[in-house]
This record gives structure tokens, C-alpha cells and sequence, in this order.
């Protein structure tokens, strides 16, 4: 392997113009298809095999008028106080703002006037339009949102507090200025790592360039395959991470084999010979961890995964090609001027030396103590309930989030969360009759504030009731009131609306994490096997990442489901964990921990076969690798902290989640956990047994051949190349 990527670094260095003329146009043609492509993707949301997406399926086989997959929204209408909505004047008002929904767009399917469906509340304080749309929330246009907007300003006009919710709200939230200042950080890490502009450059320009064929490939793509329109999202994010990490990688070894003397060209090859070959493996690993999301058969994951893996893989192919062609133009640019001028020697013993001698002098103190410290975070995992994010965990500040706190109020919390029962009672069953029973059977249950008269099809075998819980979708309470129902009804009767799917989506999620965890951390334990020629180091590393990932999720839970330090960073209700949360958190975090696991521990690798001991092959791997892994860690939480300032829910909680669950990975588990627990293995964690090492192929990720064989002829008379 090593030998395979030496060669490939100088070619790329050789033929350099060739190589950056290649990914330029590589890059201009996939822009030009995004450009020119329809990008309107398909955001229908399915489940396979759950009850709620069944119902779901039989309500647009059986009700097509019902536009059951199209965008909806509520409008509520509250009076002032001490008056009535049912108020002549007020009454004007709403059934104005009826007729403007009805005939302002031209994508309104139903609207409804509260005044004939009893969508009244008792004390007359309160009413709301339901309004449902024939297409999906991202293909509304801009003439159907601002009727929305003209029914707000004239409701509000006439004196009445008017406020909207629903999926007809969702606005995709803005991410260019996140990942402008994301990419600013990163360029300010990065040149205080290396001291060279040109050298921080390398990583962003290359990363920035990766994520551009991948999210232009992704976007050429979306109508022809289908694609979820948030496909792009995790792959931008992931690669822009890993194709900085990547890299800085490689670029940082370029600058040590130049400190050792060696010519230009030959520091590329080796380059890229040592640390690409960490960066290939660490690539695969995360290939496999995105891959894996298949195995939840949810199409939107699916999607989301097999995306951003081939972002990932884009980002390592441009890392072994594109850096050392760039290198090839920089020279010993990568190097500051004060170092040019007096030419780069090897750094001393730096801070990672001195924190690893540290932790050598009292590794059963460190690792007891980093190891409790991670546990004792991650108890309140323990207590993790799953949701998906809805109006009432959006801000205060928001018309959705009000507009569910005033239907709640006139109605009652089960409003915001209805369940649709259907009933199937085929060709030959009365379903009238079998309705009605339903009807009663429902009315005898705990927890159900109303049930409405059954709505049937017009082939006349299919019925629809409505369920309105008395607490809200949220709440144990109508999860087992959904339980219920399910049990005391036979097969033909099924349940869906939103709070169904959500429940059954998070059961889904729940069930598929133990299957997916075993797959990903077993294929990266044997593939950590391969690279590192031990058993103990990749089960270290995988006990390693299963720590790291609970202390965040109990961070997670302690935050945005039990409140702790709530405030402090603008959460303004709690609530369940959002389903995606544990899986998404899996996939992300094991890529970028294995990044780090494979960089930093590659360099003691490469340290013991070229003869150290195990004690001094740590401090070797960290006096090379600590500087680098924690730019790469500053940089990455850096990014993911800024998401912690967005409004929506749902992105603070990822941004939070995945901030401290780098911060954990890299600092206590790599940087701590790591030295400790190989300094008490010492040099039985680089055993393997004899039959296993007799069957096992010899990667040479540590690039011992390369140290056997001379250097290559440099080309360009021994000179480093200028820009």
C-alpha cells in the first residue's frame, strides 16, 4: 500500500499541472450539470413495514382528495380578551381569510371554515383554518406563502392575534453563513498550526473543492435518482470535516520529511506513501459507517448515507492526487518565511510529548480518571426517549411555536398531535357498522378527548376517525394511548397521522441502532486489525468510540431533555431526543474518531517497527501527531459549535451533540484513554497472533518498505518547485 501511494504522491508531484487541471475541470462540469439540472427532489417521507405508513399508504389509495403527503397548515385566530371570535366582526375576519386561502393559490387542496367543522373553541375565544396543499412543503411557490403571509397581516389587522404551524412553514434553514464561518476558523486554526498561509490553504482549497463535486454530483442527480433534497446537507458537512482533516494530514508530513532533509518531490511521494495510506483506511471506515445506514431501510437515511460516502471518498482520492500536485507548486512555501530563511530543522519536544510523558508517569491514575469522568457524563443516557421535532420544540419566537401554544390553550394539547384511525372492512364487510364499533370502542379508552364521526371512501369499504388525545404528541401519555388503541382493535384497523409516524419512526431508529452499531464498529475493528496488525489496539479503539458516543448522548439527554444549562445556550423547551439523534451521532462521530484513532496511532506504529519500545512509541506518536489531531478536533468543533446559535431545534441539538462529542473523542479518549491503556498493554498491544499474521495480508500502512529502498531520482534538478 505504502509503496502503491509513494508512487502515485510523485507522479502527482511530476505532473502536477495535469493533476490540478484535471480536478478543475472535473469540478467545472458537475457544476455546470447542478447548474442546469431540476433539483427538485423527492421529499416524500417513508417507512417501509411500520403500521403508521401503511394506514398512511391505504389513505392515498382509498382517499385521494385527502392530499394525505401534501403540505398542511393550520391558522388560528384568537379574539381579545373579553370577546368572542364567533363575534360578528371577528366571524368577518375569518371566513375573509377562508376565501383568501381558497382562492389565492392555486395549490390549495382543502380549506376548511371552523365556523361549519366545529373547529370552535369552547369558550369562543379561539378558531383555526386547517388548509391542506397538493404538493409537498418544498415545492410551495412564493405566491401560496404570501397568501399565507396576507391572511396573517389581515387577521392581525382586524384585532386578532393570528399566528401559523404546520409543515406549510418549513423554511430550510440558511447554511452558508455556518459554513462560512466554519471555513474561517478552520483557515485561522490552521495557519497558527502551521505558521504558513500557503500551508493552511492546501487543506481548505482542497476540502473546498471536494465538497464541490460531491455536492454538485448530489445535486445533478437528485431528479434523475430521486434523491431526498437533504441529501447534500450531511455530505457537505461530512466532507468539508474529513477533507480538511485529510489533508492536513498529509500536508503536515510533507512538512516533516522536508525538515528531514529530503528533496520536494521525494517528501510528496513519502507523504503520501505514510499518511495517505492512514487516510485511506481511515476513509474506508468511514465509507463503511455512512454505507451501514442502509441497514435502517429508511429511504431518506439511506440516501443521506450512501451521499456523503461518496462525498468521503471523493475528499480521499482528491487528498492522494490533488495535495501533492498542489504541494508540487507551493514548495517550501509550506513553511513560514522566517523558517525558509533559515531553513526548517526538526521542532523540539513539543506540548504532545510532554502530555504523553505525562501520562506514561501515571497511566492507571489517567485512565481510571478519564474513563469515570466519560462514564458519569453518559448516565443520563440511561434515560434517553426518542421524538421527532415538531412545532412545540421550536422557539418562542417563532408563529409556528405560537400558533401550537394557542391551539393548545382553546383546545387542548391533543390537537397539536390528532390520530387517524382507518378502518378496512373490504368488499364484503359493513363498514359502517364496523365504524360506529370502532367509534365506541375508542370512546371507552383512557386519555381521548373527542373522537369524530367516521369519514368513508367512496367505494364505501374504507372509514377514517379522527382521535384527539387529551394530553400532547409529545408525552408518554399518547404513546400509550396509541398502544392501546392498536390492542384493542383488530388487523383491519390501523393507525398513522404525525404523532403515529413519529412514534413508530423512533421505534424503527431505536431497534435499528444495536444492529447497526455491532456492523459498523465489527467491520472497523477488522479493518483496524489489518492496519494496525493487533487485536488490542482496534478493541481499544472501538471500546473507545462506544464511550465517547454515550458520554454525548447523555450530554444530549441532560441538556435538551432534562434541561441542565438549558439556558445557556438558548433552548427554550425540552423534550424528547430527536430520533435521527443516536444513529446520526454513530455515523458522524465514528468517522471523524476514527481519523484521528488512525493518524495518531499509526505514528507509534510506524515508531515500534522501526524499533522503539511501546513507551517510546507513544511519545513518537504524539510528538508527530498531537499538534495535527488537535487542530483537526479545534477546527471540527469549532464548526459544529456554530450550529449551536441556530433557531431550529433540531440543528442546535446536532450542532451540540456533535461538538462535545469530538471534544470527548479527541481529548479524552484519543489523546488520554489512548496513551494510557497502551502504556499498561505495552508491547502485547502490537502482538498478533502467528496464525492470524500468517493469513493476514501486509498493508504496510507505516511505510516500512519505504524506509528500505533509496530515494527516487527528484525531478526538476533537485529543486523545489515554485509557484
Amino acid at each position: 500500500m505504502a509503496t502503491l501511494l509513494y508512487r502515485l504522491g510523485r507522479f502527482c508531484f511530476r505532473r502536477r499541472r495535469a493533476v490540478a487541471l484535471f480536478w478543475v475541470a472535473l469540478l467545472t462540469v458537475v457544476g455546470i450539470g447542478a447548474a442546469s439540472a431540476n433539483t427538485a427532489g423527492d421529499d416524500s417521507f417513508s417507512i417501509p413495514g411500520i403500521e403508521a405508513q401503511k394506514a398512511f399508504d391505504l389513505l392515498e389509495q382509498r382517499f385521494p382528495d385527502m392530499n394525505a403527503d401534501g403540505a398542511q397548515a393550520n391558522i388560528v385566530f384568537r379574539a381579545p380578551a373579553g370577546h368572542k371570535i364567533t363575534s360578528s366582526g371577528n366571524q368577518a375576519a375569518v371566513t375573509a381569510a377562508v376565501r383568501e386561502l381558497g382562492s389565492g393559490s392555486d395549490q390549495a387542496a382543502h380549506v376548511t371554515d371552523p365556523y361549519t367543522t366545529g373547529a370552535v373553541s369552547k369558550d369562543a375565544s379561539t378558531a383555526y383554518i386547517s388548509i391542506t396543499y397538493k404538493v409537498q412543503p418544498t415545492e410551495l411557490t412564493e405566491a401560496s406563502k404570501h397568501t399565507l403571509d396576507t391572511v396573517l397581516e389581515g387577521g392581525r389587522d382586524a384585532g386578532l392575534t393570528v399566528e401559523v404551524g404546520g409543515t406549510a412553514t418549513y423554511e430550510a434553514e440558511a447554511g452558508g453563513g455556518t459554513e462560512a464561518i466554519g471555513i474561517l476558523i478552520a483557515g485561522i486554526v490552521l495557519a497558527v498550526t502551521f505558521g504558513s498561509l500557503v500551508a493552511a490553504g492546501l487543506p481548505l482549497l482542497t476540502a473546498i473543492i471536494g465538497v464541490g463535486i460531491g455536492v454538485c454530483a448530489i445535486t445533478t442527480l437528485t431528479r434523475v435518482l430521486g434523491l431526498s433534497g437533504d441529501a447534500a446537507g450531511l455530505a457537505s458537512m461530512l466532507g468539508l470535516a474529513v477533507g480538511i482533516d485529510y489533508a492536513l494530514f498529509i500536508v503536515s508530513r510533507y512538512r516533516g520529511e522536508l525538515t528531514q532533509g529530503r528533496q520536494n518531490e521525494e517528501a510528496a511521494g513519502r507523504a503520501v506513501g505514510t499518511a495517505g495510506s492512514a487516510v485511506v483506511f481511515a476513509g474506508i471506515a468511514v465509507v463503511i459507517a455512512l454505507a451501514g445506514l442502509t441497514v435502517v431501510n429508511i429511504s431518506v437515511l439511506t440516501e443521506m448515507g450512501l451521499a456523503a460516502a461518496g462525498t468521503v471518498a471523493v475528499a480521499v482520492v482528491i487528498a492522494l492526487t490533488l495535495i501533492p500536485a498542489l504541494l508540487g507548486f507551493a514548495g517550501d512555501k509550506v513553511f513560514s518565511r522566517k523558517d525558509r530563511k533559515k531553513g526548517p530543522a526538526p521542532a523540539g519536544p513539543g506540548m504532545g510529548s510532554r502530555w504523553a510523558r505525562f501520562v506514561l508517569r501515571r497511566p492507571v491514575a489517567v485512565l481510571i480518571t478519564a474513563t469515570a469522568g466519560l462514564v458519569l457524563i453518559a448516565v443520563p443516557a440511561a434515560g434517553l426517549e426518542l421524538g421527532l421535532p415538531g412545532d412545540g420544540q421550536k422557539s418562542t419566537d417563532t408563529s409556528p411555536r405560537r400558533a401550537y401554544d394557542v391551539m393548545a390553550q382553546g383546545f387542548g394539547a391533543g390537537v397539536n398531535g390528532p390520530l387517524l384511525v382507518t378502518v378496512d372492512a373490504g368488499t364484503d364487510g359493513d363498514v359502517e357498522a364496523h365504524a360506529e364499533d370502532i367509534r365506541k370502542t375508542l370512546n371507552g379508552l383512557n386519555n381521548i378527548a373527542a373522537v369524530t364521526p367516521a369519514v368513508f371512501d367512496r367505494a364505501g369499504i374504507t372509514a377514517v376517525l379522527t382521535v384527539i388525545p387529551v394530553t400532547g404528541p409529545d408525552t408518554q401519555e399518547t404513546k400509550s394511548l396509541l398502544a392501546d388503541i392498536r390492542d384493542t382493535t383488530g388487523d383491519e384497523v390501523m393507525v398513522t397521522g404525525t404523532t403515529a409516524m413519529n412514534v413508530d419512526f423512533s421505534d424503527r431508529l431505536n431497534d435499528a441502532l444495536v444492529p447497526y452499531l455491532l456492523l459498523v464498529v465489527g467491520l472497523a475493528f477488522l479493518l483496524l486489525v489489518l492496519v494496525f496488525r493487533s487485536v488490542l489496539v482496534p478493541l481499544k479503539a472501538a471500546l473507545g468510540f462506544l464511550l465517547s458516543v454515550a458520554a454525548s448522548l447523555g450530554a444530549v439527554v441532560a441538556v435538551f431533555q432534562w434541561g441542565w444549562l438549558a439556558d445557556l445556550i438558548g433552548v427554550d423547551q425540552t423534550g424528547p431526543i430527536m430520533s435521527l439523534m443516536p444513529i446520526f451521532l454513530v455515523g458522524v462521530v465514528f468517522g471523524l474518531a476514527m481519523d484521528y484513532e488512525v493518524f495518531l496511532v499509526t505514528r507509534m506504529r510506524e515508531a515500534h517497527v522501526h524499533g522503539a519500545n511501546a513507551r517510546q512509541a507513544i511519545i513518537t506518536g504524539f510528538d508527530h501527531g498531537a499538534r495535527v489531531v488537535t487542530a483537526a478536533a479545534l477546527i471540527m468543533i469549532s464548526v459544529f459549535a456554530g450550529f449551536i446559535g441556530s433557531s431550529d431545534a433540531m440543528i442546535k441539538m446536532m450542532g451540540f451533540g456533535l461538538a462535545v462529542a469530538v471534544l470527548f473523542d479527541a481529548f479524552i479518549v484519543r489523546m488520554t484513554i489512548v496513551p494510557a491503556a497502551l502504556a499498561l498493554l505495552g508491547d502485547r498491544a502490537w502482538n498478533l497472533p502467528p496464525w492470524l499474521d500468517n493469513i493476514m495480508p501486509n498493508v504496510d500502512v507505516e511505510g516500512e518498505q519505504l524506509h528500505q529502498q533509496k530515494p527516487a531520482e527528484q525531478s526538476d534538478n533537485q529543486k523545489p518547485a515554485a509557484v
